[in-house]
């Protein structure tokens, strides 16, 4: 384990955000950086949990832009002798309805402005590319070939040796105890290993971010939602390279892994916690498997790949990922503690979104003139506004149930 010393920035977790946003600061120059993880190595927390699809097709150019360079970053860290390992095999979006087809268009028109390659293609060519699908329903099918997946513990761990290359140093099996301040701002941290002075700290805890807030005085929002997928046993004729899918009329993404179907969906009625409920040293309860939610990702699914009808299920794959009222990360510094810095609510784009987390968190520290996105997405909007806890469960699962509204 990596000795504690001091250092300028300290980032809490070392999930694929907390990685992500080490390596992002590291690459744009700062490199007396500590990160601290409570686990015995990094990825082993909510980011474990993930179904790594990375998807770049989004509703505005700038959201668009973000998701490239995430896979940008994927593509670099593949170049190193510890890959994400990122699987460029594209990906089919479907639309089941001339309501979402139309949506479809205005998708494909964001692709354009932000210089994503995606087309609308014909069920015929839909059907070439994953032959085992049934597309006569298909309304609209949009194709974007620099899509992929990539496995999640991979990515951190990834990250992770990419961050040592450059002098970052890790610290594992380290729980943070307390966040020491002084004269309105962030002197250093205490830890179950002794205590680390620094100017900054990254707040990227995952479903622990709103208890290490607390500790800075802060309180924010953060609200873990669940999340279920399966994996089959292994299938005839389901190759690696077969492109990820995604069909939000039956709110339902999915893969090939390991030779079997990977199939997640959002819940109509999502089931969601309040983080008071569990402490800093704690972990969220344990996700009950809600095998009537899974069978109906299998039920709907199979109208398109009979195939899936009651296939084996060898893995089943269920977290608290953690979502905000308004469904937009937090990132940023606090401008009521100055030094705490969010990297957190990610609304479930934690490992695909790493990388464009990681430039946002960059140019919300280093830019002296951050753009508007950037400064829309600081913790301060919660902070100096009034909410209450049931709204903003409520919200925050709303923006779960809705993840492929039109």
């Amino acid at each position: 384990m990596t000795k504690l010393s001091n250092a300028e920035i300290v980032v809490i977790g070392g999930g694929a955000i907390g990685c992500g946003v080490a390596y992002a600061l590291a690459k744009a120059g700062k490199r007396d950086i500590l990160l601290i993880e409570r686990a015995p190595d990094v990825g082993q927390a909510t980011t474990a949990q993930g179904a790594g699809l990375c998807g770049q097709v989004r509703d505005s150019a700038e959201r668009i832009k973000l998701a490239m360079h995430s896979v940008s970053v994927f593509r670099e860290l593949q170049k190193s002798s510890v890959k994400p390992d990122w699987n460029e095999v594209g990906s089919l979006r479907i639309a089941l309805s001339k309501k979402r087809a139309a949506e479809f268009q205005n998708l494909k028109l964001a692709a354009d402005e932000a210089g994503l390659e995606a087309s609308l293609i014909d069920p015929g060519e839909a059907k070439r590319r994953w032959p085992l699908m049934q597309f006569d329903e298909a309304k609209a099918i949009i194709w974007c070939p620099s899509d992929g997946w990539m496995t999640p513990r991979s990515v951190a761990k990834s990250y992770a040796h990419a961050c040592g290359e450059m002098g970052v140093r890790i610290a594992t099996s380290t729980m943070v105890e307390d966040i020491v301040r002084k004269n309105g701002r962030v002197a250093g941290i205490r830890t179950n290993q002794g205590s680390v002075e620094c100017q900054f700290v990254i707040n990227a805890a995952g479903a622990h971010a709103y208890h290490v807030a607390k500790l800075a005085g802060l309180e924010l929002p953060i609200v873990p939602v669940r999340h279920e997928y399966y994996i089959t046993v292994p299938m005839e004729n389901l190759a690696p390279n077969l492109p990820c899918f995604r069909i939000p009329e039956m709110t339902l993404y999915g893969r090939v892994r390991d030779g079997g179907l990977l199939l997640g969906g959002w819940e109509p009625a999502a089931m969601n916690l309040d983080p008071r409920t569990y402490s800093l040293n704690g972990d969220p309860e344990p996700v009950q498997t809600d095998w009537p939610i899974l069978n109906s990702f299998e039920e709907s699914f199979s109208r398109l790949f009979p195939t899936a009808k009651n296939s084996e299920k060898g893995f089943i794959g269920k977290g608290w990922p953690t979502f905000t009222p308004d469904g937009r990360f937090i990132i940023g510094e606090s401008a009521r503690v100055k030094g705490f810095v969010m990297a957190g609510g990610c609304n479930a784009h934690g490992i695909s979104g790493s990388g464009g987390i990681g430039k946002l968190l960059v140019e919300s520290m280093l830019e002296p003139r951050p753009s508007a996105y950037v400064k829309s997405l600081s913790p301060d909007r919660f902070t100096e506004s009034s909410w209450s806890w049931d709204d903003a469960r409520r919200q925050a699962a709303h923006v779960y149930e809705t993840y492929y509204g039109v």
